[in-house]
């Protein structure tokens, strides 16, 4: 039998060298975790919520125009360019009571149609633009007021706010979103665009607004911005969005 007492110890492995101590980094806990801070400036508005309160705050919203007719929306429509809806409804009475067709406006004399609007801003590029569009009305759509964006952004005064306006509300047609003065200053306060041009502000809301609520969030946007969020000095704390709304280039 072999002798153990000569027999080589086998060499030991060096333990590895210490690594100088630092703090390690922890899995934050479940109670460890932030909160987002109520204080914090947010980016953008959440859609989705701002159109839950919209709709929870304003069920009635509607279009403020007085009109019986596609054609006489369409009139009030072109009149309320740089003009708000009550100027409006103050000359359209004596106006539809005259020519509530347009066969019969495209027949009054324009200095006549310049003295029933005359209150109302821009009013002698107004009358040539509504007797205008009238007679295009009778010439070229057999008195109908058309009820697609192509042909209607073909007449006297119309664009693409007008065309939806009159599309969404005598038509139920859903062809875009309603950008005005009120719906661009929002837009720009949620964080939704920075763009001052409406055609541009239209594409980007239209990318968050689920098309079947296009008609009727204008219309709840513009009243948020008629009654609250005014251009100048806009209500904020008794808004019911104060605490989801950026509030970007309102000053503080």
């Amino acid at each position: 039998m072999p002798s153990l007492k000569n027999s080589p110890r086998p060499l030991r492995k060096k333990p590895p060298a210490k690594k100088p101590w630092t703090d390690a980094p922890s899995r934050p806990s479940a109670t460890s975790v932030k909160k987002p801070d109520p204080r914090k400036k947010l980016k953008k508005a959440p859609v989705e919520e701002v159109l839950r309160r919209l709709r929870r705050e304003y069920p009635d919203a509607h279009c403020e125009l007085d009109h019986q007719s596609a054609f006489q929306l369409l009139v009030a429509t072109v009149l309320s360019a740089q003009c708000t809806d009550v100027m409006v409804n103050r000359v359209t009475p004596v106006l539809f009571k005259y020519a509530p067709t347009p066969e019969a406006l495209a027949e009054l004399p324009l200095e006549k149609i310049e003295n029933m609007i005359r209150s109302i801003g821009l009013y002698k590029n107004k009358a040539k633009n509504i007797r205008s569009l009238a007679r295009d009305l009778v010439d070229k759509h057999h008195g109908e007021v058309p009820s697609n964006l192509p042909d209607l952004v073909e007449l006297a005064g119309v664009g693409r706010k007008t065309a939806n306006v009159v599309l969404g509300n005598a038509f139920g047609i859903a062809s875009g979103i309603v950008v005005d003065t009120h719906i661009g200053r929002l837009s720009r306060r949620f964080g939704w665009t920075r763009s001052e041009d409406a055609v541009q502000i239209e594409k980007e809301l239209q990318k968050l607004i689920p098309e079947e609520r296009w008609v009727q969030f204008s219309h709840e946007l513009i009243f948020l911005g008629r009654r609250i969020c005014k251009a100048r000095n806009p209500d904020c704390p008794s808004c019911f969005l104060k605490d989801i709304c950026p509030k970007i280039g309102v000053a503080s």
